[in-house]
């Protein structure tokens, strides 16, 4: 089975490019073995906050959030306060997946838009393509900060039709996550779960049009 109809290919950040283990990994000779327990807490607190500002109306940007999760965490897992700004520089510099660089050239190299759609910030976006050595690959990197509003919010996938003109069954979009998975898919994106760590699929209506245990599964695809 080929994609069909496909003018974009957007693709979630974080856990899905880069990967949100790598700032806690860095310091895991520090942490100790709870390092990896620890980084998983990290990432669904930041998650959890994000929904829950979304339902409350009352927005934080994603880097003050990324804050005041690892802030929680800290104190839930009893980590050495000293450590609080190594994580969150590791954090603005988080490793992108082996095959991320490649298959984004040759995707490139089919003249198809590529673009980020992301719940972090324009500044952390841009830091993370930029040492990443992906500079020239992306055509646009939007944040929910242009709405400020996070996802799964229809109105976050919203954000790259005003620019492009197409619909949404001409996207392709990939994340690691199967709620954005699912939030995508339910707004009309042919939206592709990268299950990296082979997890099972939620009870959501929406099923995704392909499961993939690595980025590089879609160049069989096109």
């Amino acid at each position: 089975m080929k994609l069909k109809n496909i003018n974009a290919f957007i693709f979630d950040a974080y856990g899905t490019l880069f990967d949100v283990n790598s700032a806690a990994e860095s310091c895991k000779n520090k942490i100790g073995s709870k390092w990896e327990m620890f980084s998983i807490f990290w990432r669904t607190t930041q998650l959890e906050y994000t929904w829950l500002r979304t339902l409350m109306r009352s927005h934080r940007d994603f880097w003050k959030i990324t804050e005041d999760s690892l802030d929680h965490s800290m104190k839930v897992f009893n980590i050495e306060l000293g450590l609080r700004n190594e994580l969150l520089e590791l954090y603005k510099k988080l490793k992108s997946y082996k095959e991320v660089k490649k298959t984004l050239e040759i995707l490139k190299s089919t003249n198809k838009k590529l673009a980020i759609l992301s719940n972090g910030t324009p500044d952390l976006l841009n830091e993370l393509v930029r040492i990443n050595d992906l500079d020239n690959v992306f055509d646009d990197l939007f944040s929910i900060e242009e709405i400020k509003i996070y996802k799964p919010d229809p109105r976050v996938y919203e954000i790259p039709l005003k620019k492009y003109n197409y619909k949404p069954e001409n996207i392709c979009f990939f994340s690691s996550n199967a709620w954005d998975v699912a939030g995508a898919g339910i707004f009309g994106y042919q939206s592709i779960w990268v299950n990296r760590l082979n997890k099972n699929y939620d009870k959501f209506s929406y099923k995704p049009s392909f499961v993939f245990k690595s980025l590089n599964e879609i160049l069989e695809l096109i």
